[in-house]
């Protein structure tokens, strides 16, 4: 459960805010969208070697 604390007089959009930061901090969101589809851990390891063969490219043509 998330607990948003309030001081007097606060204004509820800031309030709101401060909900919406918390509840993605969670991960909750990200981890239902992870469990839609099944992966297969191959294919998981699979996307990160890519994605570190990527950044690892970007940073080669940056020097």
């Amino acid at each position: 459960m998330i607990v948003v604390p309030l001081k007097e007089g606060e204004n509820i959009e800031k309030a709101l805010k401060k909900f919406k930061r918390k509840f993605e901090k969670t991960g909750v969101v990200k981890e239902l969208r992870n469990r839609q589809a099944f992966e297969k851990p191959s294919v998981t390891k699979r996307k990160q070697m890519m994605r570190a063969i990527y950044v690892q490219q970007l940073q080669q043509n940056e020097e």
